[in-house]
């Protein structure tokens, strides 16, 4: 069982009331901290951290007027890429600073996972909050994604590959995990759609249908794949 930190000294409460906040903002805060804690009352308010992109600033948090989720029953997934999971061994949290790692590496035209995002959730997975789905090929890891599990939320983060589909299949292993009695009222966030996410089957919800969402979802148990 994940393990509960210390409450954050920080209020989220009237920042998860959709109303409450601006139509046409998907940032809504700036401040507070990235203690466990804070990300997990944020992330329980429909909230979730960035940085801002200049070091020093504190935190940035959004949530989007449009919020990109993906179905579990509407995962899209070609014939190619089924043909591709065969290719590769799926594995939950064997390396999860490596894959946060790889997510941030500079390299990458969007990268913008810095040194206190990787601190913060790895201290997340460390109790029992935050989780990866790898993919591996002959021992090397080579695509994965990593994100928050609360109840019956997960939170994707992000994701990387280092061989084509590897991140696509470590999509489907965790939509595979996902799919379990209590799969209907299990919500996978991936925060913004975009045209690729989109082609795998993730839709846009407003804040208050995500909302309404969020709150049934954390009425349910953790997957039993992430060790509830």
């Amino acid at each position: 069982m994940p393990i509960e930190p210390p409450p954050s000294p920080w209020a989220f409460e009237m920042l998860g009331a959709p109303g409450r906040l601006d139509p046409d903002e998907d940032l809504v805060a700036i401040g507070a901290d990235l203690t466990p804690g804070t990300l997990l009352a944020a992330y329980r308010h429909a909230l979730f951290p960035m940085p801002s992109g200049t070091p020093g600033d504190p935190p940035y948090w959004f949530c989007p007027v449009r919020r990109g989720i993906l179905p579990l029953a509407d995962l899209r997934v070609s014939r190619s890429l089924r043909r591709a999971v065969r290719d590769f061994e799926i594995r939950v949290d064997t390396a999860f600073d490596e894959v946060v790692e790889a997510c941030g590496d500079p390299a990458r035209s969007d990268g913008w996972i810095d040194a206190d995002i990787r601190l913060a959730y790895g201290e997340l997975h460390r109790l029992g909050w935050a989780h990866s789905v790898e993919t591996w090929r002959d021992g090397e890891l080579v695509g994965g994604l990593y994100g928050v599990a609360i109840g019956g939320l997960f939170a994707g983060e992000s994701m990387f590959h280092r061989v084509t589909d590897a991140s696509k299949v470590a999509l489907v292993g965790l939509v595979e995990r996902l799919r379990d009695e209590h799969a209907d009222r299990r919500l996978l966030d991936v925060q913004w759609s975009t045209p690729h996410l989109a082609s795998l089957g993730v839709v846009e919800v407003d804040r208050r249908e995500y909302a309404a969402r969020l709150r049934e979802a954390l009425e349910v148990p953790e997957p039993a794949a992430f060790g509830s």
